[in-house]
């Protein structure tokens, strides 16, 4: 059972935030989140991606909010259980809640916030019949660990920002990395496209466009893949894995039965006081959540994050008086009471 005072589920922007502003009332927190890193969308979907709304940064990309946000939160040493799912969720007689994930982890806390941005990610899976035979066994749709790949043949499969980084990225672990996308034009930014482009050239990467993986192939294991081109027809490529990288797609999951109140796919909160939900010690915030006037940006889940914050603290110390202070008088100081410089980010994960 991992023990902590706030259990975050949802480990984007928002959710890492409400770290930082617990880490300032001594508050610990533990983090759930079905991808493989940190940072949900920002990492997984559009790292590379501007964002204009983040005051202080007129211009800030996804990929390096999140860096800024990790490096924020590391002297309050978050933890986190990432590639699993939060599955249930049950509030025992002292008042304190136990979550379990879908590989069955459990967590236990006396506040629960769900900053789960639109909800669960699932992969979206493309249209090959016996696609799901072979998951585990060499197809996979997120990549946790690159190291698992070295020395091996991989297609990788999609147009975006994933397909294109992973691609750049195994190029160097490899032994060899296709890149199969239906159209010539990608999704993905400039310099990845450019940079895939120079390592074609190179013969570091096949790239192989205007076509389709369509088949898979193999004895318990994929051992190949056929790939429908429209002009040169049929191509089989050898490859010990399949990596379709087509995004995810948002559903509020399991989440949606843990009787919370819920409006067009959203958990509805009071927003005139703490951001809680229809359970008391259960909160939302970002996008997850609704409530009259809502606007989806990452801004306003910041701010949702911090006026919950304050009030999950009441939960976890009853009776105990808080007075808030400022930063700028006291600096940001760790759980042992030092003052911290800004650091490198490392993420903790407890097994």
């Amino acid at each position: 059972m991992i023990k902590t005072d706030i259990l975050i589920i949802g480990a984007g922007p928002v959710g890492m935030f409400a770290v930082f502003e617990a880490g300032l009332l001594k508050l610990r927190c533990h983090l759930i989140d079905a991808l493989a890193e940190p940072g949900g969308q920002c990492s997984e979907i559009y790292p590379k991606k501007p964002i204009y709304d983040i005051p202080a940064y007129p211009e800030i990309l996804a990929g390096d909010l999140i860096k800024n946000l990790a490096d924020q939160i590391a002297p309050f040493e978050p933890t986190y259980t990432l590639g699993e799912r939060a599955d249930t969720i049950e509030k025992l007689e002292d008042g304190t809640f136990v979550v379990t994930t879908n590989k069955g982890t459990k967590h236990n806390a006396p506040a629960v916030f769900i900053a789960g941005g639109l909800g669960s990610f699932e992969p979206r899976k493309p249209p090959i019949k016996e696609i799901v035979d072979f998951e585990d066994k060499g197809v996979e749709y997120i990549i946790k660990d690159p190291e698992f790949y070295r020395g091996k043949k991989v297609v990788i499969s999609g147009g975006g920002d994933s397909a294109l980084d992973w691609s750049i990225f195994l190029a160097d672990v490899a032994d060899e990395v296709s890149l199969v996308h239906r159209r010539k034009d990608f999704r993905g930014a400039l310099d990845s496209v450019e940079k895939v482009a120079e390592l074609s050239k190179a013969g570091k990467i096949n790239l192989i466009t205007d076509a389709e993986v369509k088949e898979i192939h193999g004895d318990g294991k994929v051992e190949s893949v056929l790939i429908k081109h429209k002009t040169e027809g049929d191509i089989v490529k050898e490859c010990d894995h399949f990596v379709p990288l087509f995004g995810l797609s948002p559903k509020l999951g399991p989440i949606a039965d843990w009787g919370l109140e819920i409006e067009k796919n959203a958990i509805v909160v009071n927003n005139a006081l703490d951001y809680g939900t229809n359970i008391p010690g259960i909160f939302a915030i970002g996008d997850v959540n609704t409530y009259p006037g809502k606007l989806k940006l990452i801004l306003s889940g910041f701010h949702e994050a911090t006026i919950a914050v304050q009030f999950a603290y009441n939960i976890i110390n009853p009776g105990k008086r808080y007075v808030m202070k400022y930063t700028t008088v006291n600096g940001v100081t760790g759980f042992d009471g030092e003052k911290k410089e800004a650091k490198k980010a490392v993420v903790k994960t407890i097994d």
